[in-house]
């Protein structure tokens, strides 16, 4: 099954729908979509995805990263947009980095951990998340989730919303894995190296952007454990959090499942 869409300006973009569920009844197509930003986006890019039916964009990036790269959306887009400029505690890449000597592997892989640690209890994404599942419950779809690399924060979500339908963990990590696409994965690193270069002056290996472009198992599994921790479940944590209790979990299985 070909998840991948090729864009010209849009990277990792994919449909995360498809799967089969504990209910007996697979995730539709055509209805979830992730994707990075869109700020590089082609007027063709913005032609398909207005060939998709796309009636919400979920733009999970901070205030900052939307204003240094703004999303293009094609002419007449009268879609949802949910984004919010509630403040995050994780600073900016281009921020952290400007105090570095370097930026290693394993500078990255330890950023990419302790952000897991903290990114299900920011109140910022609580708050996307929360809009985020409310908005599919009530039929706004398609939709299309993206971040700045539609990765970790994508990731995250696109793995909460598998959990929710009932797909087995197995797939929800290997959906998250997707983006480790190797002919996708020398792309990104061609465009971060030198994005680095600009804002900060650093030129990291490419042993280290190719941690940097990339996810890894141990990331998801670190935000499973620490909700897992703080709420005794992932359910646990959906309820108390993001106020998705069964009532909202019927209906989002409505809306979602073939």
């Amino acid at each position: 099954m070909t998840r991948h869409i090729d864009f010209d300006g849009i990277e990792n973009f994919r449909d995360f729908g498809g799967y089969d569920t504990a209910h007996g009844r697979p995730l539709k197509r055509g209805l979830l979509y992730r994707s990075a930003n869109h700020a590089y986006a082609s007027d063709s890019d913005l032609e398909q995805m207005k060939a998709l039916g796309i009636a919400a964009i979920v733009d999970l990036r901070r205030t900052d990263e939307r204003t240094r790269e703004p999303s293009r959306r094609w002419p007449g887009y009268a879609g949802a947009v949910i984004e919010n400029d509630i403040a995050s505690p994780h600073a900016d890449w281009a921020v952290v980095m400007k105090d570095l000597p370097e930026v290693t592997a394993q500078w990255f892989y330890d950023d990419s951990l302790n952000y897991y640690r903290r990114a299900p209890f920011e109140p910022r994404h609580v708050d996307l998340f929360r809009r985020y599942f409310q908005a599919l419950a009530d039929g706004v779809s398609p939709v299309v989730v993206h971040c700045a690399a539609g990765k970790d924060r994508t990731g995250l979500i696109c793995a909460l919303t598998h959990h929710i339908a009932g797909v087995s963990h197995e797939d929800i990590v290997a959906d998250y894995l997707l983006t480790n696409d190797e002919s996708r994965l020398a792309r990104k690193m061609d465009f971060l190296g030198p994005w680095i270069e600009k804002q900060v002056g650093l030129t990291p290996s490419r042993e280290a952007l190719r941690v940097a472009v990339s996810v890894n198992t141990d990331y998801l599994e670190m935000a499973f454990s620490v909700i897992a921790a703080a709420h005794g479940s992932t359910d646990g944590y959906l309820t108390d959090v993001l106020g998705v209790d069964g009532s909202l979990r019927e209906r989002l299985q409505a809306r979602l499942l073939a």
